[in-house]
């Protein structure tokens, strides 16, 4: 009798099937096609993730993200600029067929359009193969969008001296005090005209901004505290023309001890 030849194959419930889940499943039959997700390609990832983190920690360090104060709405020269990720974004709504009357195209449709093609290249080039030149569409959409990106990032961030800007809007250390002469006859008239909004010491505060460290001369002052400005409406200030000299005075000389 030839082996195997004849034979019965026969259930038996009363026999447990052995089974033991911490046994990988085995993939030698598709060499460099496939691998075990835990912990091989996990592995991979969470290795490659660890040194990206590392690198863009110790780039922070190395060079710190120079910081602006607090908005000021009373300065209509200041120019806002977004974060350095949005930058690009930025950069596209200066192109004539992304601004003015076609803003709608730079704010939703390019932007839609280039990240819903992102979002599809998996479904659009899903070949078994994992080398580059097997994914020529997938791989194609990413470089573009990556060159797109830095291309318009670098050239937004080129027309912008970062340190300048930052030093021209430097906040005020925290904990830092600011000698208020209370014995100036203009600060009884800022109690009562100025104070609910810019703070006691010129602070600021969630009504007004911050009047320390600005670069503003008397007839200026004294124009926005009769006119206003931005969001500071006009007839904030109801003294005499004695007084508001008094007030523009008492403003000057506190910016003027910040500065020495």
């Amino acid at each position: 009798m030839k082996k195997g030849k004849g034979m019965k194959f026969v259930g038996d419930s009363r026999i447990s099937a052995e089974r033991n889940p911490h046994i990988p499943k085995d993939y030698s039959e598709y060499p460099g096609r496939t691998e075990a997700f835990w912990p091989n390609f996990l592995l991979k990832e969470w290795l490659a993730g660890s040194v990206f983190l590392v690198g863009f920690l110790c780039l922070t360090l190395a060079h710190p993200s120079p910081l602006e104060g607090v908005a000021d709405p009373t300065d209509a020269a200041y120019i806002p600029l977004p974060d350095w990720y949005f930058l690009f974004l930025y950069e596209l709504l200066k192109y004539e067929y992304a601004s003015a009357d076609w803003s709608l195209m730079g704010i939703l449709v390019i932007p839609g359009l280039a990240f819903g093609a992102l979002l599809l290249a998996p479904f659009l080039d899903n070949g078994p193969g994992r080398r580059p030149h097997q994914r020529p569409v997938a791989v194609g959409m990413m470089l573009l969008g990556l060159v797109s990106v830095i291309w318009l990032t670098y050239t937004s961030a080129s027309h912008v001296d970062w340190e300048a800007r930052a030093e021209a809007n430097k906040p005020i250390p925290e904990g830092e005090q600011v000698a208020i002469d209370t014995d100036h006859a203009g600060y009884e008239i800022y109690q009562n005209n100025c104070m609910s909004c810019h703070g006691e010491n010129l602070e600021g505060g969630a009504a007004g901004p911050s009047l320390i460290g600005i670069d503003r001369s008397a007839e200026e002052i004294a124009t926005i505290a009769q006119e206003g400005i931005g969001s500071m409406p006009a007839g904030q200030f109801t003294g005499s023309e004695e007084e508001l000299e008094k007030l523009v005075d008492f403003i000057i000389s506190v910016n003027e001890d910040t500065s020495e």
